[in-house]
């Protein structure tokens, strides 16, 4: 993809201009890397976002009966709505464990929000900064279908982004960030959230479904609202913010073998996968 490419490079090239050695960059969410798992557990998630916002969400075993549809199936380790599947019933349920390796990461099963409206959130936080963001934004998520839960995603077809950050005043902008502050001290992050509507978002009426913390897309760059240069223009300043909260990283801090591990978490799950029989495959 090339804004994926353009923020790789780019930030490459901000991180050698203000003297930061790029790879730290994995180290900005390290506290909250499972070593014991090598990956960053949304169970582990669970526990830095407040109940109020928070979905139930549990590990999916064979005894386990959801007490409401639909439901989400997701695994432990998955970004970008990889690997998420929608349950509506208990049929469909079991057809999903049967189908599971026994040898595949932990599935989780979360409940599904009520709320009306997807908005993805992403942050740098500054170590240094008093206010605590360097970048805070709001992209809410649309589908083209009727479906009121699709499983969203940079991948679904039916799914695509509007950029709604202009829209928030400066005091609707701090209050949210003052919410999130509460969810987790993560220096680089993307929030999904399921609110009513944008102002509920901002009130922080609302449910935090997902954090990505490994390489975590602003889905601001693929609004549909936005223009190129307007993109541009983001990219060189998310990307100038990045090298300078990863240069901000005190040497005192635990490095950890972030990206390596997950790569081989990923590539494990990919050889069992392509080793799966056809009949294997889930089919809902």
């Amino acid at each position: 993809m090339i804004i994926r490419s353009l923020l790789v490079l780019g930030f490459i090239w901000q991180a050698l201009k203000q003297r930061v050695k790029p790879w730290q960059f994995f180290q900005l969410n390290a506290d909250y890397f499972n070593d014991d798992k090598g990956l960053y557990s949304k169970l582990d998630m669970d526990q830095s976002i407040p109940r109020r916002w928070r979905l139930k969400q549990y590990l999916d075993t064979d005894d386990i009966r959801p007490e409401h549809y639909p439901v989400f199936l997701k695994p432990e380790w998955g970004q970008n709505s990889a690997g998420v599947i929608r349950i509506d019933n208990e049929i469909q349920l079991e057809a999903a464990r049967a189908n599971r390796s026994q040898e595949s990461v932990p599935y989780l099963i979360q409940e599904s929000a009520q709320e009306k409206r997807e908005f993805e959130v992403f942050v740098i936080r500054s170590l240094d900064s008093t206010n605590g963001f360097k970048t805070l934004s709001v992209t809410q998520v649309m589908n083209t279908s009727n479906d009121s839960h699709p499983v969203n995603g940079i991948y679904n077809r039916e799914t695509f982004y509007l950029d709604k950050t202009s829209e928030l005043s400066k005091e609707q902008m701090d209050t949210l960030g003052g919410h999130l502050s509460q969810a987790g001290n993560f220096r680089i992050a993307r929030y999904g959230i399921r609110a009513d509507n944008i102002e509920a978002l901002a009130q922080g009426t609302f449910k935090i479904f997902e954090v990505n913390l490994f390489l975590p897309m602003p889905l601001v760059l693929l609004s549909k609202n936005l223009g190129t240069l307007e993109k541009l223009k983001w990219v060189v300043g998310l990307t100038r913010q990045l090298a300078e909260v990863t240069g901000e990283i005190p040497s005192t801090q635990k490095r950890k073998s972030i990206f390596f591990r997950k790569l081989l978490v990923l590539n494990r799950l990919n050889l069992k996968k392509l080793s799966a029989k056809p009949e294997e495959e889930m089919v809902l």
